[in-house]
């Protein structure tokens, strides 16, 4: 009789597979309250290497961090009208404190522009003030009627960045930065994610946002995630807050803004865009552990070397971790392994030693090849990368094989059907053509120039709308 798969194959239940996944791989567990996650230590390592590397790309930009508080006054959320009504379903309010019903609701902040606001509007005095760079690292809650872990849960982490600058140009131009230097970046040359730039509809753009730039990506099952989204503000919020600057020429004026964000959702994507059947396949850039050596039995010879080849490779720049936990099967420990997409195992045995060699398996092409022993610290960067760029290029190749180019909304809704992405224009789609598309599960995920840039307005002449299903 067969085993049964470790993991339900994804072309058989796609859902249960990612389930599967998230929980073998030890990423997370549902947590007490409903729509809640406990990340466990593994998945907490993908989720600090994303923060130490977009954390470095936010810095470069000028931005610092900062803290604000969790908890918002209602009255805050009412100042701005589109905003409180795009966020009224998901709040979170607390009525009682220290057994005391509060004089005045606090929300749990479900997105921190309102709090933010009301500091800039203290910090801000002159134009020698701007711009104003702050993000936070922190949590949000919104209350989700249909969580999923990391793709929607009641609560989430994330960095939120908000700035504040002298006129609109600086500000758009700065969201646009962040967009596709910190985001689009991040996501390509570390992630090695094929992602989609554009400008979101007016139907899809954020709550209070004059406009919202997104960056899309395609799953293993054709569907559309949303990565992480750069926000040009206008001066909605700077209005009501009354934030304003004297300028150099004696005026007062009020602020423009932006406001960005991408959270733990990129683990995710992580898991449905690059895993297979065996698991996760996690790119070299990335990992927390880029290699494990793994000793397949308790020979002393055999420990001895495994623990010295890991020395080495830690000496050379490469995250490595030694598993010499010999009590345990060596078959259980790969499939371990293998499941958690370690992008490199080093196999060590008595017979390996007598030869020189090690067993070498790559869990992003696949397959395994015996090396010699004193090549291997020289050879290890260079298939990280060969690893890293071959995640890229099938993301990418995945994305151009499922996007059909239509010419009416009945073929968009084919493709999207499907289990694919349309791109339709814009001038054929239209707003009407976007509502329709809900009675078939469908959304413009965005909108993109001809030539694949973002465009400058939402009704800029070639506009082409990207259609799809979507997380």
């Amino acid at each position: 009789m067969a085993k049964a798969p470790v993991l339900t194959p994804q072309a058989a239940d796609f859902p249960r597979w990612y389930q599967d996944l998230i929980t073998k791989a030890e990423l997370a567990d549902n947590g007490p309250v409903r729509g809640t996650m406990v990340i466990r230590p593994y998945g907490y390592g993908l989720w600090e290497r994303m923060q130490s590397e977009m954390d470095a790309r936010i810095k470069e930009t000028g931005t610092q961090n900062a803290y604000f508080p969790l908890l918002i006054p209602q009255s805050y959320l009412t100042r701005e009208a589109d905003h409180v009504e795009g966020f009224a379903p998901e709040l979170a309010v607390v009525t009682h404190g220290g057994g005391k019903e509060l004089e005045e609701p606090a929300v749990v902040r479900p997105t921190s522009e309102m709090i933010i606001n009301a500091s800039f509007s203290k910090w801000v005095q002159s134009y020698r003030d701007l711009p104003l760079l702050i993000n936070q690292w922190a949590n949000v809650v919104r209350w989700e009627l249909r969580p999923r872990l990391f793709l929607r849960t009641s609560e989430f982490l994330w960095q939120e960045g908000h700035t504040a600058h002298a006129t609109y140009e600086e500000a758009r131009d700065f969201a646009a930065h962040i967009h596709r230097l910190v985001y689009e970046d991040f996501m390509v040359n570390v992630l090695a994610m094929d992602v989609v730039p554009g400008r979101k509809t007016v139907k899809e753009r954020f709550a209070g946002a004059v406009n919202t730039l997104t960056l899309e990506g395609m799953m293993g099952d054709g569907k559309a995630l949303q990565m992480a989204t750069s926000h040009e503000l206008g001066q909605n919020f700077a209005k009501a807050f009354n934030t304003r600057y004297l300028a150099k020429d004696g005026r007062q004026e009020l602020v423009w803004q932006t406001s960005w964000g991408s959270t733990t959702r990129m683990i995710g994507a992580l898991v449905m865009m690059h895993g297979d059947d065996n698991g996760l396949r996690v790119p070299p850039r990335l990992a927390q552990i880029q290699a494990v050596v793994l000793a397949i039995k308790g020979d002393e010879a055999v420990l001895a070397k495994v623990r010295e080849l890991g020395d080495r490779l830690k000496a050379a720049g490469v995250r490595v971790q030694v598993d010499d936990r010999t009590d345990t099967p060596f078959g259980r420990r790969a499939v371990d392994w293998e499941l958690k997409g370690v992008p490199v195992r080093i196999e060590v045995g008595p017979r390996d030693l007598e030869n020189g060699t090690a067993m070498l398996a790559r869990r992003i092409p696949g397959g395994k090849e015996p090396v010699s022993l004193d090549s291997l610290v020289s050879l290890l960067p260079k298939v990280l990368e060969e690893d890293q760029a071959l995640l890229l290029k099938q993301s990418r190749e995945r994305r151009e094989s499922r996007t059909a180019e239509v010419s009416t909304f009945e073929e968009a809704v084919e493709a999207a059907t499907a289990g694919g992405w349309a791109r339709i224009p814009w001038a054929v789609l239209g707003e009407e053509g976007e509502s329709k598309l809900a009675d078939h599960a469908a959304t413009v995920r965005c909108l993109v120039a001809e030539d694949g840039s973002v465009p400058d307005a939402d009704d800029a002449p070639g506009n082409v709308a990207v259609v799809a299903r979507a997380y």
